[in-house]
């Protein structure tokens, strides 16, 4: 194949399989070098010791006999396989004009990841029209021997193309979710994935496993009435800040120190602790941005150094009771979306670069605005509308989705 008139040049694809050691790459680079091939593409895979290598190179024609021939010496000497594949320069261009395809992150999370699974995810991509270009597992390997009573499994699929339905391969995602125990997330590779810099938080129920304004209402001996009101609003009788107002009035006498007990006893999600460990350490800022009450949310930022704290203050009179009444504007689904947005423009991140994670309708708001907004162990209906969800795992199953592998974490985050 002549590249031009004077030079005489042939491609040819190297594919060697077999046991990985240190140094092996270096050998066969050693003999390409002495050479002067060119190096067209490089891919490398080792799973289980067991390496794929596969390697383009553009070579003299001349030289290319040579070159083989001593690569198979060393292959022999090393104990691996190799093959040759002469590439046409056609293909090579086929190759080249497909890069400026749309590439994207599957990303499939679970208690366990299993054939069946893997299976409908890699069927649903082939349906779609979209090619996996690498597949990746970002969790640790768990031992069979000695397992854990909580496991993490996640495997990243990177995958090229541009679906032919986006609309029904989010559908798909959801069912597959429900049906096999995963969860999925879609995300456009680009430059925004790799490089988020804000992340806000709902606080009930999602950094924390239960409702303060519940468990307020059980020590006041008012928790039926205000059930009855969060129903009312869960109908659609009633907006939030009716249902709030209405709610923040039963609590009315209710002692300070009853709080401070409440808040001193809170059950936190699964996960929580290593979340917080691994995105203080690499730099994010994050906030609470809650329908809640701030004299809890101030007691989680404490505990893990958040950033910001947006919820709602009850007010308190001078003998330490609740007086029935709030403080300021409530911070509803409205709201939490306009705080999402300032912050940002106060960090200086654009809105590509946040991410928002919450269970309840209120949340769907800045769900949407956030660059990646994830529903978790939400409602139906906040799940549906959600682009990615997580209800198989606990909160740390978030940093999946940023992409972070076990192998990248500190031990102490583990």
């Amino acid at each position: 194949m002549e590249i031009n008139d004077s030079i005489k040049e042939e491609l040819i694809l190297l594919r060697i399989t077999g046991e990985d050691r240190p140094g092996l790459t270096a050998s066969i680079m050693e003999i390409l070098a002495r050479y002067d091939a060119n190096i067209q593409d490089i891919g490398q895979a080792d799973i289980h010791s067991t390496l794929s290598l596969g390697i383009l190179i553009r070579v003299d024609e001349p030289h290319s006999g040579q070159v083989m021939k001593e690569l198979l010496f060393k292959a022999s000497e090393l104990n691996v396989n190799i093959k040759f594949y002469p590439i046409s320069m056609e293909e090579y261009e086929n190759w080249v004009s497909r890069q400026g395809k749309n590439r994207y992150m599957l990303t499939v999370l679970g208690r366990r990841v299993e054939a069946r699974q893997i299976w409908a995810i890699s069927k649903l991509i082939a349906d779609q029209g979209l090619n996996i270009d690498g597949i990746k597992r970002l969790t640790g390997r768990a031992s069979i021997q000695h397992p854990k009573e909580k496991t993490r499994a996640c495997i990243q699929f990177s995958v090229r193309g541009t679906p032919k339905d986006r609309q029904q391969l989010h559908a798909e995602l959801l069912k597959m979710s429900s049906e096999m125990e995963i969860d999925c997330s879609f995300q456009r590779d680009n430059m925004y994935r790799r490089m988020r810099r804000l992340i806000c938080f709902d606080m009930d129920s999602t950094l924390i496993q239960e409702e303060c304004i519940d468990e307020l209402a059980r020590k006041h001996g008012v928790y039926d009435q205000v059930a009855a009101i969060t129903a009312s609003a869960m109908r659609g009788e009633i907006d939030f800040k009716e249902s709030f107002t209405k709610r923040c009035k039963l609590l009315k006498g209710l002692d300070v120190s009853v709080m401070r007990e409440i808040a001193e006893n809170m059950p936190f999600t699964e996960g929580i602790d290593r979340l917080m460990y691994v995105l203080k350490k690499y730099g994010y800022k994050i906030a609470i941005l809650s329908g809640g009450f701030t004299f809890f949310g101030e007691y989680i930022q404490k505990k893990y150094g958040i950033d910001y704290v947006y919820a709602n203050e009850l007010e308190i009179d001078e003998d330490g009771k609740l007086t029935g009444n709030y403080k300021g504007e409530i911070v509803d689904g409205k709201r939490k979306a306009e705080l999402l947005k300032l912050i940002a423009q106060v960090e200086k991140v654009d809105l590509q670069q946040t991410i928002a994670v919450g269970d309840g309708a209120n949340d769907l708001p800045m769900l949407s605005e956030a660059g990646l907004g994830i529903a978790f162990h939400a409602k139906p209906r906040v799940v549906a509308n959600a682009r990615q969800s997580i209800n198989t795992i606990g909160l740390d199953g978030v940093l999946y989705f940023l992409g972070f592998k076990d192998s990248y974490l500190d031990e102490n985050a583990q």
